[in-house]
């Protein structure tokens, strides 16, 4: 599996240029001079140079809280500073390609984590909701409301069992797909976005469902025939083409229900599809959040985490 070196505690990141402190001598009046012969001239003082604040960012393994107050706190910290780290990577319009910074990652895995947390102790998060601002609150219970209807799909795996994943394509090459598959087919780019999200996490599955779909659309192989358009299934590109063309011919744009319904018959899953869309509709930083949340399988014995820092 490609991936980044694992960390076991949060890495130290400087923000901002090192400051440069001045003495007395800088921009003051100059002394008046002793009569007499000139003195020996005094050893310059050299300037003092402060160290750069440091921002620490969550480990990958940081405990969660299990308090009310202190999950509410943790949550609205880390949005807070993922927003930020998004704003800079993607600072003109579009992110940088490659892999994306550290701090996004760590800060958008945290994140994760703790709505995974809440989604577990709906009777914690309803109180710890309570006390965030209204638009991060509606953000969290839809969130945790998605994430909680995906759990109960998930098929548990052996502890041993081999899963394949890999690194996905970078943010900016797959919003240009989704956006491409939208002037095409009509089908809202947010609601393509949402689907590989649940799928795959953008791609970093590289195995086939427990039923046999495949690619980063999770296309079932009769279905893929019909609506893949001679493309190739695992390729991201013409998967989400397929993936628009088969919503678009299932009722989309006009009935996201039934289009995504179709696309996967269980309503907890066209309501994860709807609620992680709208996210993306309100806020176009959750697309950039949600592509670095990471993989996790349920086994027999718990989850396990099979991507990312």
């Amino acid at each position: 599996m490609e991936g980044r070196q694992k960390h076991t505690r949060p890495r130290r990141l400087a923000w901002g240029a090192a400051v440069l402190t001045c003495a007395a001598a800088c921009g003051a009046a100059p002394a008046s001079r002793p009569s007499g012969p000139p003195s020996e001239p005094a050893p310059s003082t050299p300037a003092v140079t402060t160290a750069p604040p440091e921002q620490e960012f969550p480990a990958p393994d940081e405990k969660i809280p299990g308090s009310a107050a202190k999950l509410a706190t943790a949550l609205e910290e880390t949005t807070e500073a993922l927003s930020a780290s998004i704003d800079a990577w993607t600072e003109g319009g579009s992110p940088a390609p490659g892999h994306p910074p550290e701090d996004v990652e760590l800060l958008a895995l945290h994140q994760q984590r703790i709505y995974r947390y809440a989604a577990r102790h709906p009777g914690l998060a309803a109180k710890a909701f309570a006390r965030l601002p209204d638009g991060l609150a509606a953000q969290a219970r839809d969130n945790t409301a998605a994430i909680r209807g995906l759990l109960a799909l998930a098929h548990p795996i052996k502890p041993d069992a081999v899963f394949k994943t890999q690194q996905p394509r970078p943010a900016g090459e797959l919003l240009g797909y989704f956006k491409k598959a939208e002037r095409r087919f009509g089908v809202e780019w947010e609601v393509l976005a949402a689907v590989m999200f649940a799928e795959t996490k953008f791609g970093r599955v590289r195995a086939d469902s427990h039923v046999g779909a495949q690619g980063p659309m999770q296309f079932m192989p009769a279905t893929w025939k019909a609506y893949g358009m001679g493309g190739d299934v695992r390729d991201p590109r013409d998967a989400v083409m397929g993936a628009a063309n088969y919503l678009k011919a299932s009722g989309a744009p006009r009935d996201y229900r039934r289009a995504l319904h179709a696309y996967n018959p269980s309503q907890a899953y066209v309501d994860a599809i709807l609620l992680h869309s709208r996210q993306i509709k309100r806020d176009p930083r959750a697309y950039y959040a949600y592509y670095n949340w990471q993989v996790y399988v349920i086994t027999t014995a718990g989850e396990r985490r099979l991507t990312g820092p």
